[in-house]
């Protein structure tokens, strides 16, 4: 059995109405950027909170929205339609995960170039017929 590509984010810091974090895999690290994680118990609500902490499956499809493939997670619960795509302030994200590599505050900044660097790992390790996963880990203080 190939083994599965894991990225990691690790949730760091609240921000305005933002959560900053670290995506990690083989090596590499990025700056992520989601919506306000809710309490424990909380219901998501639709472009302004976090999806829960987890596990999930990611695969590249088309998006309607972008009109391109992008890393799709799979099987949140209460949601769909999540991706990983760049952006660089919490207005961006529509509940979605953003990827950067500097941060300014309460935004990240170089997402376009740090999207293509995810796109390009996931798209890699799918033609290699690995499978992807993203593990989210709340390490909020």
């Amino acid at each position: 059995m190939t083994a599965p590509l894991l990225l990691t984010i690790t949730r760091r810091e609240r921000v305005a109405d933002a959560t900053i974090g670290e995506m990690r895999a083989d090596g590499a690290a990025w700056l992520t950027l989601e919506d306000v994680v809710r309490p424990p118990g909380a219901v998501k609500i639709r472009g302004r909170t976090a999806i829960p902490a987890g596990d999930y499956a990611v695969q590249i499809t088309w998006s309607p929205r972008f009109q391109a493939p992008m890393p799709l997670l799979l099987d949140v619960p209460g949601f769909a339609g999540v991706r990983i795509h760049a952006g660089n302030t919490a207005e961006d994200t529509d509940g979605c995960i953003l990827v950067g590599l500097t941060r300014r505050g309460a935004s990240i900044a170089r997402s376009r170039e740090a999207y293509r660097q995810v796109l390009a790992a996931i798209g890699a390790a799918e033609a290699a017929g690995r499978p992807v996963r993203l593990r989210i880990v709340d390490a909020l203080p």
